[in-house]
């Protein structure tokens, strides 16, 4: 799996965490939820010879750490900043559905998708919308990756930008 997809995962899940549980810190709960990613693949990694709740010594973070967090953060925060906008326009396009008995995955895949194609000028529309149907597709059930392709797709035709092509920095 690619840097970018797993940022994004983490994203995804960091999300679905606030939608569920806002925190009171958002610096904080970002640092304990990069924490406990940590500590988790530390644990997996031990092949079994660490429990789950026992304390593992973290090793600093490694360069491949500090990427994901360096992609997945920006995400994160776009996300929280622009929910009510992305959350009109998920309702604008899920004809006869309430937005708060959507799946919680598939409502936070669709949060950052949205985010990622409005406001992320160098990340293409069409990568984001891939990538959020895969994610959905692993984390949510079997329909939503239809479910979540349909939003995406009615959004990118909204869009004053070529759907494959990210826009340039300057």
């Amino acid at each position: 799996m690619g840097m970018r997809r797993e940022a994004r995962e983490r994203a995804v899940q960091f999300l679905f965490q606030c939608d569920l549980n806002a925190p009171d810190n958002l610096e904080g709960a970002l640092d304990h939820f990069w924490e406990s990613q940590r500590r988790a693949a530390l644990a997996q990694a031990s092949d079994g010879k660490a429990t789950w709740g026992e304390q593992i010594e973290l090793p600093p973070p490694t360069t491949a750490d500090l990427t994901l967090r360096l992609f997945s953060d920006p995400l994160i925060r776009g996300a929280l900043q622009y929910r009510a906008e992305a959350d009109a326009i998920i309702v604008k396009h899920a004809k006869n559905w309430d937005i708060t008995r959507m799946a919680a995955v598939d409502r936070n895949i669709l949060r950052l998708a949205i985010y990622e194609m409005l406001h992320r000028d160098d990340i293409p529309p069409v990568v984001s919308i891939n990538e959020a149907v895969d994610i959905a597709k692993r984390f949510s059930t079997e329909a939503s990756g239809k479910f979540v392709n349909g939003i995406l797709d009615k959004v990118r035709s909204e869009l004053m930008r070529s759907g494959r092509e990210a826009v340039p920095q300057s």
